[in-house]
């Protein structure tokens, strides 16, 4: 499927919420169709964030330096890996 491709949704909001999105994009010289492409960083956003909550939770017994011992390995197998598609 092509990246630009785009599925329709049909979501329902406050008024309130309607209100204060068309608001704030009107207030910034956006358009209608500018709606769709908020929602869409914004879901975006939120996902990441979630994901990442989500990870942290996860290793949140982890002693810090431990942590860091884990992390340090991935980037530097992450480095080779791509040192070696490069190479």
């Amino acid at each position: 499927m092509p990246s630009d491709a785009t599925t329709r949704w049909t979501v329902s909001v406050s008024k309130d919420t309607d209100i204060a999105v068309r608001s704030f994009l009107a207030q910034r010289g956006m358009k209608k169709g500018d709606l769709s492409k908020f929602i869409e960083e914004a879901v975006k956003w939120r996902v990441l964030d979630r994901t990442i909550a989500e990870a942290r939770g996860k290793f949140a017994d982890l002693p810090p330096e431990a942590l860091d011992s884990l992390i340090d390995e991935a980037v530097t197998a992450t480095r080779r890996a791509g040192a070696a598609k490069t190479g």
